[in-house]
This record gives structure tokens, C-alpha cells and sequence, in this order.
């Protein structure tokens, strides 16, 4: 097996995960030479075994030893950042989103492809096996022809208010996610979204001028439709559910908890809450998109998402923005323009 030379760029929490896995879960496969930040914790990568911290990551698109980049750096300098990574020859995975403005994205997309690299964008939830079980019932024609997507998304406590305008908003930080499971799931791209929002959570999250409680409906280019529900708030835990309708059958993947316990007695019967974080949630999830980019940069396995990939969930994102301003369904192609 191939032992990939890594360097990562960025150790907020999702680098520091990433570079755990690929430490400790991953030892075969990537040999982590090297992380940029220039906040780190030194201690943390001591104990991690790494013994190259940086603070400027360009010193690690300098090292030709390194071969692939992961990008954790914040969210408003990846699209930089996986331009000059894809410029100086290294494979890259990078964290969603690529970038908030479409004409950047596609930047990124022309970079990637004049290089001749890879670039793996970071939807973990394509991962998480129930998930990707569903998705392959669809492929195998189990579920026979899609009609109805369904896709459950509400977190624990919502985030502060001062995050939300540097995020995007809920359509383009939390639900993104989703639209990129919706396509993923239908297997099919979308043509048309109609939001719908309301602040029921957090007056502060209103005052940021985004919501916290959102219905988005979606039409396939398949001719399925879809549906999402979002909330920044789920008092018992992290919300993650989807269901897929079809012409032979229906497949649900339920949300996961500490244990797979039930307790009945004379006052009914109870089970346990969902996992509270999405860390914990997701976990096997991130290992294996990992996994994944292992096999497309050892020539084993394709890219299962790419930048177009993270091109397409923006996309609708800006959709359910403007349906959402609007109060009206809309097209994607008037986004696409």
C-alpha cells in the first residue's frame, strides 16, 4: 500500500481531526510530514508526533516531498489556497466550501484541471455507512425509480450570531451539506428550490438577517422531487436523518445513538437521544472520505466528490437564498447564469 507524504494546513478542530485519523487510524496510508497554523497548539502536535509545525503554509507547498495537502484553513482563504496547492503539483483535499462566489469555484475547477490534480471536497456525510447504504440502493435499483427524497438536519444549539455572516448563512453553512446529500441520494442534480425560513430560535440569528428554522423543497433533474427540513436547535441531540421513496420500495437511515438500547416499562417505552455532536456523529464518516482520497490519489479509486461537486451544492444554496428573498421557486439556471 501506498504511504502518502501529507502536510496540513490548518489545525482548528476539523485539522486537528483530520490529522489524528490520518495518524492514528491511518498509519499505512499517510505519513502526516508536516501542519501550518499559525495559532497552533504545540503541545497538541507533539503528542501527535508531528515534528514540522509551520506557521506560513506555503512552506508546505514548497516541500517537494510532500505529495498531497489537506486544506482546513478558514473557509474564506480556500479557494487561494487550493489554487496555489494545485500550482505547486499536490493532490488536495479540501473542507467545503470552496468558496461562497461561483466565479471563484470555477477558478478552483480551472486550476485543478491545467494541473492535472485532484481536488476531493470534504462532504463527509457521502461517508457515513447508512447513508452511502441508501445511495447504493438507489444505484442497484432497489428502490427501483426515486420519487421522493427526504432529508432530516437540525443541530443540537445553534451557533453564535456573530458567526452567521461570515458563514454564509444557513443555506450556505449548515444546509449545504444537505443539498449535496440531496444530489447525492436522487442521483441527480437539481433544477429547481423553493426555501421557505422563519427565526424561531435565536432573535440574534434574525437580526444577522438570516433564519434558523427552514424548508427547502427540490426538484430533480430526474423528475424526483425533494424534500429538506432545518433547524438550528433540536433540543434532543443532532438531528440526521434521510429517507429515500421509490417506485419498488423506501429506505430510511434513522439517527444514531451512545447504544442501540430500549428500555420498556409500566411508564411506556424509552430510547436513547441522538448523538449530541457532530464529531461523535459522524466519525466513521470522516475516516473513510479519507480512505477514499487515499485510493483517488494512489490511483485505486476515483474521486467520489470534486470541486464541481462543491460548485453545485453552492449553487443551490444561492438558489434557496434568493427563493427565500423572493418568496418563489427558482431555477438553477438563473443562479448558473
Amino acid at each position: 500500500m501506498k504511504q502518502i507524504v501529507t502536510g496540513v494546513i490548518g489545525a482548528g478542530r476539523i485539522g486537528r481531526l483530520h490529522a489524528e485519523n490520518l495518524i492514528f487510524n491511518m498509519p499505512r496510508q499517510f505519513k502526516v510530514k508536516s501542519i501550518a497554523d499559525p495559532f497552533i497548539d504545540r503541545a497538541w502536535a507533539e503528542e501527535c508526533g508531528i515534528t514540522v509545525v509551520l506557521e506560513d503554509y506555503k512552506e508546505i507547498l514548497n516541500d517537494p516531498e510532500i505529495e498531497a495537502v489537506l486544506i482546513c484553513s478558514p473557509s474564506d482563504m480556500h479557494a487561494e489556497q487550493i489554487i496555489e496547492a494545485a500550482e505547486a503539483g499536490k493532490q488536495i483535499f479540501c473542507e467545503k466550501p470552496v468558496a461562497l462566489d461561483i466565479d471563484r469555484i470555477k477558478e478552483c475547477i480551472e486550476a485543478c484541471k491545467k494541473a492535472g490534480i485532484i481536488c476531493q471536497v470534504g462532504f463527509n456525510r457521502r461517508f457515513d455507512p447508512d447513508f452511502a447504504k441508501v445511495r447504493e440502493s438507489v444505484l442497484d435499483g432497489k428502490l427501483g425509480e426515486p420519487h421522493i427524497v427526504r432529508i432530516t438536519s437540525r443541530d443540537p444549539e445553534p451557533p453564535p450570531a456573530k458567526y452567521i455572516k461570515q458563514s454564509g448563512g444557513i443555506f450556505l453553512d449548515m444546509t449545504i451539506h444537505d443539498f449535496d446529500m440531496a444530489r447525492f441520494l436522487a442521483n441527480s442534480d437539481v433544477e429547481e428550490v423553493y426555501a421557505s425560513g422563519a427565526v424561531l430560535v435565536d432573535p440574534a440569528i434574525g437580526e444577522q438577517g438570516d433564519v434558523d428554522t427552514a424548508m427547502i423543497n427540490l426538484k430533480f433533474a430526474n423528475g424526483a422531487l425533494g424534500v429538506i427540513d432545518n433547524s438550528r436547535k433540536a433540543v434532543y441531540g443532532y438531528d440526521q436523518r434521510v429517507e429515500v421513496f421509490g417506485s419498488k420500495g423506501c429506505m430510511q437511515a434513522e439517527n444514531k445513538t451512545q447504544t442501540r438500547t430500549v428500555f420498556s416499562g409500566a411508564d411506556g417505552v424509552v430510547s436513547e437521544k441522538p448523538l449530541f455532536f457532530f464529531l461523535e456523529r459522524y466519525n466513521q464518516a470522516y475516516i473513510n472520505e479519507l480512505q477514499a482520497f487515499h485510493a483517488a490519489v494512489s490511483g485505486t479509486g476515483k474521486v467520489p466528490c470534486d470541486v464541481t461537486d462543491g460548485l453545485e451544492a453552492v449553487l443551490i444554496g444561492k438558489a434557496a437564498i434568493k427563493s427565500l428573498k423572493e418568496n418563489r421557486p427558482v431555477k438553477l439556471a438563473e443562479i448558473a447564469e
